[in-house]
């Protein structure tokens, strides 16, 4: 059964027709991994299923069309967003963070769970997120996803721009979440898909060129020809 099911999506970015028909399955409780050369439409996609870019096309979550909805709407139904550029608040500590984003006022099951995944946002609970470093601040992106009850999270870029260790300590706790989640996650580092994913959606130039499971990134000339670099919109 596919947790998420996209077919047919456009979107247009001031004029620009960034989407050409983008169509692919998220299966339940696998990771898929979005993955494209740079500028070819990854995150259009993520911003198109949650509604944050107008689309055309069909878009659903178990089922249930979801295209057209506003954005919380679309939230509220259980579709969990981590951004590229984790969009924290930055004057507010890590426990306030956490707080607005939850929609249930006992949580404590749930902090438990991310503290165990995060155990440095536990000992940091009181510090103003904007003070962190960026790998913590990472921490605290996906941490806010994972408060609620979700049918999926989509997640851009999550290690990009960290340190190595970092890298790790985030690609460590997607692991974890991993067991437990749908997740569609668009990443770089081929060396955190392969480790997770189950299944791989190749984008280029706004339309999906491949579909299916991740065997093919072992395969160095096979990951030459699709996800070399190139230039258009991300």
């Amino acid at each position: 059964m596919n947790t998420l099911t996209v077919k047919d999506l456009h979107v247009k970015i001031n004029e620009s027709h960034i989407l050409h028909g983008v169509t692919f399955d998220v299966p339940a409780h696998k990771v898929t991994a979005l993955l494209g050369r740079n500028g070819v439409g990854k995150s259009t996609t993520l911003k198109g299923i949650l509604g944050l870019y107008p689309g055309t096309g069909s878009v659903q979550l178990n089922g249930k069309e979801i295209i057209g909805m506003p954005t919380y709407k679309i939230a509220q139904s259980g579709v969990a967003y981590v951004p590229e550029d984790r969009e924290i608040f930055s004057t507010l500590s890590v426990r306030e963070n956490l707080a607005l984003a939850s929609r249930s006022k006992n949580n404590d099951d749930a902090l438990k769970t991310i503290f165990e995944l995060f155990p440095e946002l536990d000992s940091r609970a009181a510090q103003l997120a904007g003070s962190l470093s960026g790998g913590q601040q990472q921490m605290v992106a996906i941490a806010r996803a994972m408060l609620n009850k979700n049918e999926i999270l989509l997640i851009d870029e999550p290690t990009k721009g960290l340190a190595p260790k970092l890298v790790t300590e985030v690609a460590n706790a997607l692991a974890k979440i991993a067991h437990a989640s749908t997740m569609l996650l668009v990443e770089q580092n081929l060396a955190l898909v392969k480790r997770i994913a189950d299944n791989v959606v190749v984008i280029d130039q706004g339309r999906v060129i491949f579909q299916g499971g991740p065997e093919n990134l072992d395969d160095s000339s096979w990951v030459h020809q699709m996800l070399g670099v190139s230039g258009g919109h991300k």
